[in-house]
């Protein structure tokens, strides 16, 4: 169910991260967060990555990183070119799953993009 997302190492890392970044995947074998960066311009894409780095290798982070959005779930805050990025994502084991990934257009998180993410760490969580 999970790809883990082998991009985040940087030549000259010698610290081990903490935790390993996956993404989630639908039972069609989507990987909707990797689409949707794969969807992102590059220099937004390297920023996004940057930011899930310094999670991955610092966990746990707060703000203005790293947000609590509720229980076993966080969000990446990223400023990329055209807005703000969130990636929503929890923590399973030594893993760092990550379940949507948006270009926020409010101030407030859509409850849209926060049932996506629910929905998807429920699938988890049955595991």
């Amino acid at each position: 169910m999970y790809q883990l997302w082998y991009t985040l190492c940087i030549d000259g890392d010698k610290n081990e991260p903490i935790l390993d970044v996956v993404f989630y995947r639908t039972n069609a074998g989507n990987e909707p967060v990797r689409e949707w960066l794969k969807s992102l311009p590059n220099d937004d894409r390297k920023t996004i990555g940057v930011d899930i780095k310094t999670a991955q290798y610092g966990w746990p982070l707060g703000m203005p990183l790293i947000r609590k959005m509720g229980r076993n779930l966080w969000e990446v805050r990223s400023k990329i070119s055209f807005g703000i990025a969130r990636v929503l994502f929890t923590v399973k084991g030594t893993m760092m799953i990550l379940l949507h990934g948006f270009v926020k257009k409010s101030q407030k998180t859509s409850l849209d993009d926060l049932k996506t993410a629910r929905r998807r760490l429920a699938d988890i969580e049955k595991e």
